[in-house]
């Protein structure tokens, strides 16, 4: 029997400043590379972060999983964490890491795929600004779980 997999995405929103700077390039390297996102003090972004999930829906609720369940999850593990802080300077998470849309996307997924049960984690896409955005995915996932134990 093929089984049907389910896609379900939440979008969630959070608001941080960053600043794009390493300490392996000169202040003037870095405005050439980064240019304004080096600004001394930092930039803002008001964030829309995508989280889609996969799985077969439970025999019983014909549900992929409770929104309620991947909510909490996210709201934990990312939205009350980063929301209105400065991510270098506020967020253990950024600690020796450049604050890129490449490297939140990422860390978003490795916060995520160790926590979800019963779902496969298939894809973060985070919104920077209108016109750019950042995806993740991987072919695996180690968050498949049997459905039916969630009720």
């Amino acid at each position: 029997m093929i089984q049907k997999f389910v896609y379900l995405t939440r979008v969630y929103y959070f608001s941080a400043a960053h600043r794009l700077h390493s300490p392996k390039f000169s202040e003037e390297e870095n405005r050439r590379i980064f240019g304004n996102c080096s600004n001394f003090k930092g930039h803002g972004h008001n964030y829309i972060l995508e989280v889609t999930v996969s799985g077969v829906p439970n025999s019983l609720t014909g549900m992929v999983c409770f929104y309620r369940d991947l909510d909490k999850i996210v709201e934990e593990k990312i939205i009350v964490p980063w929301d209105h802080r400065h991510l270098d300077e506020e967020v253990e998470d950024f600690k020796g890491k450049l604050s890129t849309g490449e490297v939140i996307v990422r860390l978003v997924w490795d916060k995520l795929c160790i926590c979800l049960e019963g779902v496969k984690l298939s894809k973060i896409k985070l919104w920077e600004t209108s016109t750019s955005f950042f995806e993740y995915q991987e072919s695996a996932s180690k968050t498949m779980l049997k459905l039916d134990n969630l009720i």
